[in-house]
């Protein structure tokens, strides 16, 4: 196997050794995505779709953006993501449709062997991270390798996701454990609240 094989089948591979050229194209994308204007978030997103795997229209992500690679990124449509978003796509990275990231979100697909001799020869291993459509993910959050997110789920912000995340539930702490489904409740008031701002007559 080729080490890039390796890395992407979950198995010991040496980063310094992949050679594919996806590391270096995506640091000059970055360097562009990361200094363009304000105002020119149609153009900053085309220049992630030249690296990313998939990105679905009307994706917006606010600088500053950083990936490994972007190759192994595959985003959904409807996608939002505030500043400082940061993911480590060694392994694939997929996200479902109309997620949305709050500020400085980490997600990580590398790890690091806990045997510290083996760790010092810098070989490393990769673990894909899934999460579903439909998931707001709170500030601070960090996703760790191997992570997969249900859909309809609330991660509350400074949570460390290590373990799988069931779909419609709200999920917090550190480690991030279920703290209880969405329930129709939920869903009955939130759109008694948006029923009230639409029928505000001073909005319209």
């Amino acid at each position: 196997m080729t080490e890039k094989e390796r890395m992407l089948s979950g198995k010991l591979y040496c980063p310094f050794k992949v050679g594919d050229g996806t590391w270096e194209k995506s640091r000059e994308a970055l360097e562009k995505f990361n200094s363009m204007p304000w105002r020119q978030e149609k153009e900053r997103m085309e220049v992630l779709r030249g690296i990313l795997g998939h990105l679905g229209e009307d994706a917006v992500i606010v600088p500053p953006f950083y990936c490994d690679k972007g190759a192994q990124i595959y985003i959904g449509k409807g996608f939002y993501a505030n500043t400082g978003l940061l993911i480590l796509d060694e392994a694939d990275v997929r996200i479902g449709d109309h997620v949305f990231i709050a500020p400085r979100v980490s997600i990580y697909t590398a790890a690091h062997p806990i045997d510290a001799d083996i760790r010092r020869t810098e070989l490393e291993y990769a673990k894909s991270v899934s999460i579903g459509n439909d998931v707001w993910i709170g500030g601070n959050v960090v996703i760790n390798p191997g992570v997969t997110i249900g859909s309809n789920a609330v991660i509350g912000s400074g949570s460390v996701v290590t373990k799988d995340i069931p779909d419609g539930v709200i999920a917090v702490g550190n480690p991030c454990k279920v703290l209880r489904k969405i329930t129709k409740a939920d869903k009955d008031y939130w759109t008694e609240q948006a029923e009230e701002y639409y029928a505000d007559a001073d909005i319209r």
